[in-house]
């Protein structure tokens, strides 16, 4: 092991996380934790719907071109066909991929960030992953060192 932690170094830095603030016990941490976590996957979720706008904008643009070569190649019906019923399409009833976005961005990711961070605001720990630095302080300890990690971290 010497020489993997010689070669590699070592993993335990013996992180300390942010004091807590008075009053923010286990409870709160693990609650505001799970918010955090939830708050990711809405992050996550988001990441993906622009990616499907991504998606969809350059299958349009490449669709124009199947239509121009469609035409270079004496094939101008069905270009009218494809230009006709697919370019430019809506994907979903009335609606465009950059729609979509501004729907979800302003009806839904925005009242989910603000409610958390007014949560966090409420529960006096400003913090917005001391659970996972709790746990990187845990995880980072040195081995051998006995206790908690710095500060009354979990």
């Amino acid at each position: 092991m010497d020489e993997a932690v010689e070669r590699f170094g070592s993993a335990k830095e013996g992180y300390a996380p942010p004091p807590r603030p008075d009053g923010v016990d286990d409870a709160t941490v693990e609650a505001l934790g799970k918010l955090s976590e939830a708050l990711e996957v809405v992050e996550h979720a988001r990441g993906l719907l622009y990616g499907f706008h991504r998606l969809v904008g350059r299958a349009d643009a490449t669709l124009q071109e199947a239509v121009t070569l469609l035409r270079d190649a004496r094939y101008d019906a069905c270009a009218d066909v494809v230009e006709e019923c697919v370019v430019g399409r809506n994907v979903l009833p009335g609606l465009w991929t950059f729609q979509m976005i501004e729907a979800f961005d302003d009806g839904y990711w925005r009242v989910f960030r603000e409610v958390v961070d007014e949560v966090r605001a409420a529960t006096g720990d400003p913090e917005r992953h001391r659970y996972e630095a709790e746990m990187k302080a845990r995880e980072q300890r040195p081995k051998g060192a006995a206790g908690a990690p710095p500060d009354g971290a979990v």
